[in-house]
């Protein structure tokens, strides 16, 4: 394959919210220009760009794909991104090494939750952004209500490019508004026959067109003099203004798309190369300087190949059979063989020019995010930022001994996917594993017994109480022990009090004289600190006091460390006891988007999880909800979210603070912690 100059390359990432087709579209799209030799059907599990197991198996994309065609003497690379909101870490490292975001819409439900993140997102990047309106031969699909809706909650720069001949199953084509043609009937070839445009449409036609033009030239003054003289504007001088308004972000192309009929990809792969900007046009990623550099964007974790990484290159032509530095560990790593990627397909390749993207296999220490150079200098990579996880379980081996697997492909899974995270709690003792949903985490159980030959069980993790006490109470303990030999003894006299932020430990050296010597002062503290790691209502850590020592005794020769350390521990646990101790759980913040028609069952059972309202905030046939809720009554939300919005809601949260359990509530935790102590269980 020979080396391209960068002017002839587009990187595409394909994007939108779940069930709006993308990867049909990406396969379509690959047929159309030659870089397959049939069609394939995500529902018979032959596209190029799902081909792990678990996507055939539940027909859906869970991972960023890369594939590629040619297209008028351009590489165009595709990078199918998973639409649902539990996968979307890859979204967020992708968007970053590409200068066009293909936005696909559902021609049925138009714009929904993903559609609208994704958009901000490059926004946010100022990605350029072609539409595609897909499925449009479904029953309810419309092209022009979900046209509408576009203009209404993304941009009113969004403007018609193609249109579709009929509607729902009567759909037999579409037509080209700039140069005035039809393509009609199924996909069968891959260069459908131009004909003329129905004569029923052609009213239509010619006033979809005027507005595309009137959009167009607005970016060029000379071509807009022309227009509003009257002078006919060429479809080459419509296309060149397109270009100039799609790179700069002032227009959004919008084409009408059939993807598995194969309906309307020859128009958008003019679109895409035609008009939509190549890595000269665009930002750079980021400024190196000189010499040969490569972003990695994606991470991976083959059991069989190993680690392969995917990269942009950045600046400079990147080679096969040499040396790189890894700018994080600035430790030298060998290039060995290049690849570009077909789906799972690995084609070997010997150099790669700027803005192209390939891969690269075994790298020993390169993460994703990482920069690439041929040499070793001080250069910050742009930070990926993702979202943080919602949903939790424990997770452990049903085989004893397969720990150390467990953990190992949890670590492999990690630097594939930075959105799922593994950690040991230091309350509980649970390995808890956390992803941005339940379908999430359950994947990659999938993939590590697949992967990695370990067999897990999931289950809800403990929640990771507090206690804390509400007045201050006093205790002395004397411990006292003598077997025939030099003894143990220490005795100290202790005042604990609540902290007026409920948060934190303070020690307080109130002795005055010699009642206890300096040199065993710091074991009572240590032995407080001890019992403070389990408290006595639910085994859960104590925070949020202050312990004064006051007073005690000690024996020239039987008194040690060990036995103040003793004393301050059971003086506590007696003050404990005495100063009105409470249950503090975490609140987490919540944000819910939901249909607006789902807004007030989701309302109710936010309130039935004694979660706390605080705003709505709506925006075009959504809304979104902010709410406190307790963790203990969200572990299991994701199902019940699906369930009141039919799938189309999605959440965030992250941890607030912690409050007081009421009593009714906090009466349940002691009495489980109670049964699971008699039981032999692990407070």
């Amino acid at each position: 394959m020979a080396v391209l100059e960068p002017g002839k390359i587009r990187n595409v990432a394909v994007a939108g919210h779940r069930g709006t087709g993308k990867t049909s579209l990406v396969e379509a799209l690959l047929f159309q220009s030659g870089a397959t030799a049939r069609l394939g059907s995500v529902d018979q599990g032959t596209t190029v760009s799902d081909w792990e197991e678990e996507e055939q198996r539940r027909k859906l994309s869970l991972s960023a794909s890369l594939t590629h065609a040619d297209w008028q003497g351009c590489k165009v690379n595709l990078l199918d991104l998973p639409g649902d909101a539990g996968f979307q870490g890859d979204l967020c490292a992708a968007l970053p090494v590409v200068e066009t975001v293909l936005v696909v819409v559902n021609g049925v439900f138009g714009v929904e939750v993903q559609t609208s993140r994704v958009w901000a997102r490059a926004e946010a990047l100022r990605r350029a952004r072609v539409i595609a309106v897909n499925m449009l031969d479904r029953e309810r699909a419309d092209f022009e209500r979900v046209l509408t809706q576009l203009r209404e909650q993304l941009s009113p720069r969004c403007v018609a490019v193609t249109i579709p001949i009929g509607s729902e199953g009567g759909l037999t084509g579409v037509v080209d508004l700039i140069h005035r043609t039809a393509s009609i009937g199924g996909g069968a070839g891959r260069e459908p026959a131009a004909t003329e445009v129905p004569s029923e449409l052609v009213d239509l036609v010619e006033a979809l067109r005027t507005r595309l033009i009137e959009s167009a030239v607005e970016s060029d003054e000379t071509l807009m003099e022309r227009y509003l003289e009257g002078d006919e504007i060429a479809p080459a001088e419509i296309v060149a203004a397109l270009e100039r308004s799609v790179a700069t972000g002032n227009l959004f192309p919008v084409v009408a798309t059939v993807a598995t009929r194969n309906l309307g990809t020859t128009a958008l792969l003019d679109l895409l190369v035609e008009c939509s900007p190549s890595p000269l046009e665009a930002e750079p990623l980021l400024a190196v300087g000189s010499g040969t550099a490569a972003f990695v964007f994606k991470t991976i974790a083959d059991p069989f190949t190993g680690r392969i990484s995917c990269f942009r290159v950045v600046e400079g032509t990147f080679s096969g059979d040499t040396q790189i530095y890894d700018i994080r560990t600035h430790s030298k790593e060998r290039i060995g063989h290049l690849l570009v990627m077909q789906g799972k397909e690995h084609i070997d390749v010997s150099q790669l020019a700027a803005g192209d993207l390939g891969a690269v296999a075994k790298l020993k220490d390169v993460q994703t995010g990482d920069l690439l150079l041929d040499h070793d200098e001080a250069i910050d990579a742009p930070p990926l930022v993702y979202p943080e996880a919602v949903m939790s379980f424990a997770i452990d081996p049903k085989v004893k001994g397969d720990e150390d697997k467990l953990a190992a492909g949890l670590r492999r899974l990690h630097e594939e996917d930075q959105t799922l995270s593994a950690r040991r709690d230091p309350q509980t003792g649970e390995l808890v594993v956390s992803g941005l949903s339940q379908m999430h985490v359950e994947v990659a159980v999938e993939r590590l017994k697949r992967r990695f030959g370990v067999d897990v069980e999931l289950h809800p993790p403990r929640v990771p109480y507090l206690e804390t006490i509400r007045k201050q109470a006093r205790a002395r303990h004397r411990y006292k022990k003598q077997t025939g030999g030099r003894g143990q003894f220490g005795d100290c006299e202790i005042v604990i009090e609540p902290l007026a932020e409920r948060e934190g430990y303070e020690f307080v050296d109130e002795i005055v004289g010699g009642s206890v010597p300096h040199s065993f002062r710091p074991a009572v503290d240590r032995g407080v600190q001890e019992a403070m790691l389990h408290g006595d209502l639910a085994g859960a850590r104590v925070q949020g006091v202050r312990v004064r020592l006051v007073d005690g005794q000690y024996h020239n020769v039987d008194s040690s460390e060990l036995a103040f350390k003793i004393a301050g521990s059971m003086a506590f646990k007696d003050a404990y006891a005495k100063a009105d101790p409470v249950l503090l759980e975490p609140i987490m913040e919540i944000e819910v988007t939901v249909p607006d028609e789902a807004v007030g069952a989701v309302n109710g059972d936010l309130n039935s999880r004694r979660g706390r309202l605080h705003g709505m905030s709506p925006l075009g046939g959504l809304t979104t909800i902010q709410a406190d809720v307790p963790m203990a009554e969200i572990l299991t939300y994701a199902q019940t979210l699906t369930s009141l919005t039919g799938g189309r809601g999605e959440y965030h949260m992250h941890f607030l603070r912690y409050e007081e359990v009421p009593p009714h509530i906090a009466a349940k935790v002691v009495e489980e912690t109670l049964k699971l102590r008699a039981a032999g269980g692990r407070v």
